[in-house]
């Protein structure tokens, strides 16, 4: 009896199931939520308009068709073959490449420091439009300046008449919100009010993965589509405005000389990867939790368009209200198009100022913007998550355990980001967005992505696999492209960014001082040398010779699954490669 209960007690808790989506909507919803963002909505329809308008689509289908589908189709497949995270799925088809995992995690981590508190930002917005006059659309507040203009009421205003005015939105976003200091230096105190709207970020997201592809697949529902309904009704108010219909030419009428301007490929080939996410394993991991014999090949397909559909309607919403700005304020569009933060949060709010019933215009959109973002925040802790589960299933699949680090997670990026919402924080912000989360980086992981699936691996293989578990067979412009095309297209835009590099200025007149680029290159090159770094130290501390162990990093290490046991080629030319090994 005594020895029954030592048994008992000894038992290790069970370790818990990986789990699937529970539906096939569920992954198309989460996918589709990941990649259709805030950057769809604030960054494509500036890009589109300063680079030619139209004539901006060619570059921007040329990186589409040569880089983003075919990086988007592989990434998923690696996913849904493997059942692995961003990590270990190059473990089982490419070991030496295990970099390349480490490196996207390691963007993404710095993605979730910086992306959420954009959407605290948002919050913030948010909240104060349901004031009963919204505290941008007015210069009688205590932080206004004698050079604050009210739009709302001066509609007909010439601002060339004075440089130095500027408009309540501005002063609102700056004085108020930011209370932005006079650089990096000058960090001063955290904004308290930031800070709240972070820590409810950070308590809705936690709550939306908490239980893994359980929760996630559920929350998606809501916060994937819900996005569409606004961008919908905006699009709707935002055409019936006076002056839209000039916006809308301004947008698309098209400029063929822009397309001799190397700039321009750049930014279509930047948008591309940043759009798609691509390169640091998000699609890896939202792949890993289909079943094998999901048709991966048109989900992807059609998940491209979508996206690329949202961002060019996207366009359409943001410039017909950019269009009735410059109608009501007599002014070029030039003048008032923006990007980035500038576009959501001073030019977007000036202008619903302008229109009736503002606040619910406002609410609206601050609305659609935290819940573009919210799918895409959380998707990338997700996608952390799994990656760090998936390296050690036997210790982190017990109750609890998940629910605990997850929380430890949270902590640890919410205190390293706190930096970034005190008075000196846009400077950090902008740090951390413009090398940490460079485009660059991923360029850089792509190439290697590519190079390592196409090459080392075999895009015959690769092909066969798709075959395999779609039971289609996929455009052999796809092997083109894996082996030549998205590797030479990536590496060129690569070597473009390096040559083309500009030190970041903060406004146009910010220059940061020297330590801080020192800083900066640190973040970029921070997930950069782990792709070489984790090759040589798995080089190094193999066994065997030299060009054995090279070999053996070249070559797949795969389970018995149903799908992976029907590549009878790949598993029995690793079986021969173990063989000296073994018989040490």
């Amino acid at each position: 009896m005594l020895n029954e209960k030592c048994t008992q007690e000894e038992v290790p808790p069970e370790v818990e199931e990986r789990g699937h989506w529970g539906s096939k909507v569920e992954f198309l919803l989460a996918v589709a939520g990941n990649v259709v963002g805030i950057g769809n909505v604030w960054r494509f329809p500036y890009l589109f308009y300063k680079n030619g308008g139209g004539a901006f689509l060619v570059p921007y289908l040329v990186f589409a068709v040569t880089c983003g589908i075919p990086l988007f189709l592989l990434e998923t497949t690696m996913g849904q073959y493997t059942q692995e995270g961003a990590i270990t799925c190059w473990r089982k088809l490419c070991p030496i490449a295990e970099g390349i995992g480490f490196g996207g995690q390691l963007i993404l981590l710095y993605t979730c420091m910086t992306y959420i508190i954009i959407l605290s930002w948002a919050l913030l917005y948010l909240v104060f439009s349901f004031s009963s006059q919204l505290p941008w659309a007015s210069c009688d507040n205590y932080w206004n300046t004698e050079d604050c203009v009210d739009f709302s009421t001066n509609s007909t205003f010439n601002w060339t008449n004075g440089t130095n005015l500027t408009s309540a939105a501005t002063e609102f976003w700056e004085r108020r919100v930011l209370a932005i200091s006079r650089g990096i230096e000058d960090l001063g105190s955290i904004r308290w009010e930031v800070l709240l709207c972070l820590i409810g970020m950070w308590i809705i997201c936690y709550f939306c993965i908490w239980k893994g592809v359980k929760s996630t697949g559920k929350v998606v529902y809501f916060t994937a589509t819900f996005p569409y309904v606004m961008l919908i009704i905006l699009l709707i108010r935002g055409l019936s405005l006076p002056g839209a219909l000039e916006g809308v030419i301004f947008y698309l009428l098209p400029d063929p000389s822009r397309l001799t301007d190397p700039q321009v490929w750049m930014e279509a080939g930047a948008q591309i990867f940043f759009s798609y996410s691509v390169g640091v394993g998000s699609l890896i991991v939202l792949g890993s939790y289909n079943k094998q014999n999901n048709n991966c090949y048109r989900d992807c397909l059609w998940l491209c368009l979508l996206n690329s559909g949202t961002s060019v309607v996207a366009g359409f919403a943001v410039f017909s209200v950019l269009g009735f700005m410059s109608h009501e304020q007599g002014i070029p569009i030039t003048e008032v198009a923006e990007s980035g933060p500038g576009l959501a949060f001073i030019a977007y709010p000036q202008a619903v100022a302008m229109m009736p019933l503002p606040q619910l215009w406002s609410i609206c959109f601050f609305a659609m913007l935290i819940l573009l973002g919210l799918d895409t925040q959380f998707v990338a802790m997700e996608v952390v998550m799994t990656s760090i589960i998936d390296m050690f299933p036997r210790v982190m699949r017990r109750a609890g355990r998940r629910e605990s680090f997850l929380l430890f997670f949270c902590l640890i990026c919410f205190f390293s980001q706190l930096v970034m919402i005190t008075e000196g924080g846009m400077f950090v912000f902008q740090l951390f967005d413009y090398y940490a989360c460079n485009g660059a980086c991923i360029l850089f992981l792509c190439v290697f992505e590519t190079l390592s699936m196409g090459w080392v691996f075999g895009a015959d293989r690769l092909y066969g696999i798709i075959k395999d578990m779609t039971g289609v067979r996929a455009n052999s412009f796809f092997k083109i492209c894996w082996l030549y095309l998205t590797p030479l297209v990536s590496l060129g835009s690569f070597i473009c960014s390096l040559v083309e590099y500009q030190p970041l200025t903060f406004n146009r007149w910010y220059i940061y001082p020297s330590w801080a680029y020192v800083l900066g290159w640190a973040l970029a090159l921070s997930s950069i040398l782990l792709v070489p770094g984790r090759a040589l130290y798995k080089l190094a501390t193999g066994s065997g010779t030299p060009r054995q162990r090279f070999q053996y990093l070249c070559h797949p290490a795969l389970d018995d699954s149903p799908i992976q046991m029907r590549g009878t080629e790949l598993q029995n030319m690793g079986v021969d490669l173990l063989q000296p090994f073994m018989a040490n």
